[in-house]
């Protein structure tokens, strides 16, 4: 049996493969839109989940082979399941579009479009140190290869709006049903001592605790949503977002206390998993594939590993809002350097939220020797996303 590493390579050499063609296809001005130096650390530990510009040349912009390109380097970054997905995620611009009344503007001819996803290249594919990144609505996704091996993969984010949606016949379009039912049927089985623990609030935040930060840093709590977008927005759109964050916190009726309740800590929150059951161990794992299954299996082994030295007893859960079906729920599962959160509370809670992240290793920073964020205060971590320039 190849070894870790050895599929580490080849993964990195297909990743390569792929994106010099890719590049290779590019006219000068669209490698100048697609292409930064690496590690343009600035640049790079940007990211989304807002249709707002991910930065890079979009699918738009490319011809059909240039997207085929993309989405098989897209298909190398993720498993069967996790392309499956994320491609489904894509698609669910059209839905959104006719669900807002075709009006969505953003700011371009059209704000809800499936060819809206851009692709980021850092440095030269091949290379000693070397990445990309892809990204649009609900979709954030980032690689980093180091010394010929991919050394990092995330964040990765997927959302869903609608996170449910009809299909002909008795079966419902769900992208992302696995990371809410399980979680769902793991706070069912727990005791009413462990669910005390495990729910931290009684309401939902309207969103993400962490957001989009690049790294985080004790008492993070949730962004405005004007926030988790790249650069000013204009007037009349921040009022719009404003106001939506206004009116969905009104309406759930969440306080500074829970706020303040569910505010990041880089100690876990909630409900240590050494106090469960050994089927609720099993239901945390089966919760856990959702998230690292996104990526090749090989990859994937390697997180799983993780947990198979330490135990899932290293992890805690943390709940909020309703454990009902149908109702405003939050959830986050941390431990060691792993971070999960979700959320679903928006669209009368049909609009999905989820991301895994390492709170150390994210965009490559252990591998490359960069300082533990959660010791490091960056200038700009909670609040900056301004548009950074190339270094070219």
């Amino acid at each position: 049996m190849e070894s870790t590493s050895a599929h580490r390579r080849q993964l990195a050499n297909q990743m390569s493969d792929i994106a010099g063609e890719l590049l290779g296809s590019l006219s000068a001005a669209q490698r100048d839109v697609a292409t930064w130096p690496f590690p343009s650390q600035s640049e790079r530990e940007l990211w989304f989940y807002t249709p707002t510009d991910h930065g890079g040349l979009a699918l738009s912009a490319m011809s059909a082979s240039q997207q085929q390109w993309v989405m098989r380097l897209l298909a190398a970054g993720l498993s069967e399941a996790g392309y499956v997905t994320a491609s489904l995620v894509m698609a669910q611009e059209n839905l959104l579009d006719r669900t807002e009344g075709w009006g969505a503007r953003f700011g371009r001819e059209r704000g809800r479009d499936p060819a809206m996803y851009c692709l980021s290249v850092f440095g030269e594919p091949g290379s000693d140190a070397w990445g990309w990144r892809f990204g649009g609505h609900h979709l954030s996704l980032h690689y980093t290869i180091l010394g010929g091996e991919v050394a990092s993969t995330t964040p990765c984010f997927f959302g869903a709006d609608p996170a449910s949606s009809p299909l002909l016949g008795p079966h419902l379009h769900r992208p992302l049903a696995g990371a809410e039912d399980l979680a769902r049927e793991l706070v069912h089985s727990l005791t009413a001592d462990q669910r005390a623990l495990a729910v931290l609030a009684p309401v939902a935040p309207s969103d993400l605790v962490t957001s989009n930060r690049p790294s985080l840093s004790d008492g993070d709590r949730m962004l405005p949503l004007p926030a988790v977008w790249r650069g000013r927005l204009e007037s009349e759109l921040e009022q719009l977002m404003a106001a939506a964050q206004s009116a969905a916190d009104a309406k759930s009726g969440i306080s500074d206390d829970d706020h303040a309740a569910l505010a990041f800590t880089a100690h876990p929150k909630g409900l240590s998993m050494a106090a469960c059951s050994a089927d609720q161990h099993e239901m945390m794992r089966a919760l856990l594939c959702t998230y690292l299954d996104r990526i090749p299996a090989e990859l994937a082994a390697d997180e799983h590993a993780k947990f198979a030295a330490s135990g899932v007893e290293s992890l805690s859960l943390a709940w909020a809002g309703s454990i009902e079906a149908g109702q405003p729920h939050y959830y986050r599962v941390q431990g060691g350097d792993l971070l999960v959160e979700y959320d679903n509370t928006q669209r009368d809670v049909n609009h999905v939220h989820s991301v895994w992240r390492d709170l150390r290793g994210d965009f490559g920073r252990a591998a490359l020797g960069l300082a533990d964020p959660l010791a490091e205060h960056y200038a700009h971590n909670h609040h900056s996303h301004d548009q950074h320039s190339h270094d070219h």
